[in-house]
């Protein structure tokens, strides 16, 4: 026997290491923005999921040392005990408008709300139908609800609809849970189809639009608004820290619901409140995702014109409809190489590695603030790997 009950964990490090899965941390030195400074040197990035460019806006910036100014840096408790501010009301406001929904509640995190959620609203006597690309975080939370879950396959409707049909008799509450956007592909769910298998098997549905606020819909709401799905019957979850440009996340649905969760979800009962610099960065974006539709325009003329750029120089990126692309790649060790040989030719664009997915790839994540240029050496540095 070992003396030291620690040692599996270099052994473990070990393991990682020799499948190229290992990774740390990368140093960004500056403002976010499509170029940042990594490392001492400045690379067009592809790298962040600030896909308006409101990370680095002044007004978000103004926003949260106002904040800071007036409410301290932090909340210092739990929204129950005595970290409740206006703002956090506030904003859970603008969120519930953007999202024509009833109400909504802020979490620390994304993560936490979908765990929060998830484990509150169904248990040990219910059915989760999960798609099988699912975030980590849908996964987790199915996981801590103690709910028997069965994943379908990617998207497919029709496998849905068979684990619909041999399960869900045998359950008292079904949840179907699915991403709007996918992280590591950018496709899109059927949303309207899943909608309708939910109606038809008396299911709920839970949505994660953290890669959807800001980006699709007329008014920025995401996938639920983009397929005229608005004023249905749904759970909506989401992020603060993407298009948003903040820290934190949410769920909006019925007053109900959110009156509910307020009470039953361990993630919001027993965490600190977020930050007051943080709900009011979030606050201001929410503000600007519906002044502004211009930077959704923009945003989109940049998946336009890099499908087409890559088309035509016969790169084998993904056809995404989203700000999302994939270049994929044979394994783990391609892909940390093609993502060096990207830096030394100017490009910050991440190498994804299993476990978090199952085929390695460079993920490209596009923003309303590239320039043509920036696409154009993306495209030219693409194709000489």
């Amino acid at each position: 026997m070992n003396p030291n009950p620690y040692a599996w964990i270099e052994k473990s490090l070990d393991t990682i290491r020799r499948a190229d899965w290992y990774r740390s941390p990368q140093l960004i030195e500056s403002c976010p923005g499509p170029r940042v400074k990594l490392a001492g040197d400045w690379l067009i990035n592809f790298a962040s999921n600030d896909y308006l460019g409101l990370a680095g806006d002044d007004r978000l910036i103004q926003a949260a040392i106002a904040a800071t100014q007036e409410f301290g840096t932090g909340t210092t408790g739990s929204r129950l005990v005595g970290g409740h501010r206006d703002l956090h009301r506030q904003l859970e406001q603008a969120i519930a408008n953007l999202k024509q929904t009833e109400d909504a509640l802020v979490f620390s995190s994304g993560y936490l709300a979908n765990l929060g959620a998830i484990a509150s609203i169904v248990g040990q006597r219910d059915l989760i139908l999960s798609d099988k690309y699912n975030h980590s975080s849908l996964k987790n939370g199915a996981t801590l609800s103690r709910a028997q879950t069965v994943e379908y396959d990617h998207c497919n409707v029709e496998d849905l609809r068979t684990q619909l049909e041999e399960n869900r008799a045998s359950y008292r509450k079904c949840l179907i849970v699915t991403d709007s956007i996918f992280s590591m592909d950018g496709d899109l769910c059927p949303l309207p189809q899943l909608l309708d298998l939910a109606r038809q098997f008396n299911c709920m549905v839970l949505v994660d639009e953290a890669h959807a606020t800001g980006v699709f819909g007329a008014n920025g709401a995401g996938c639920v608004e983009h397929f005229g799905c608005t004023g249905e019957t749904l759970i909506q979850v989401g992020t603060l820290s993407k298009a948003l440009g903040s820290l934190g996340g949410y769920v909006a649905g019925s007053v109900a619901l959110i009156d509910f969760l307020r009470n039953r979800a361990p993630t919001w009962i027993y965490t600190t409140g977020l930050t007051p610099a943080d709900t009011a960065a979030a606050l201001e974006a929410v503000k600007i995702v519906q002044q502004e539709p211009d930077r959704r325009d923009r945003l989109q003329q940049n998946i336009e014109t890099l499908k087409y750029c890559a088309n035509q120089n016969q790169l084998p990126i993904s056809n995404s409809d989203s700000p999302i692309f994939s270049f994929l790649l044979k394994d783990a060790t391609t892909a940390l190489v093609a993502s060096s040989q990207l830096k030394e030719m100017g490009i910050f664009a991440p190498a994804i590695r299993p476990p978090t997915v199952s085929v390695s790839r460079i993920r490209i994540s596009l923003m309303a603030t590239h320039e043509l240029a920036h696409l154009q050496q993306l495209v030219e540095a693409l194709g000489q790997i």
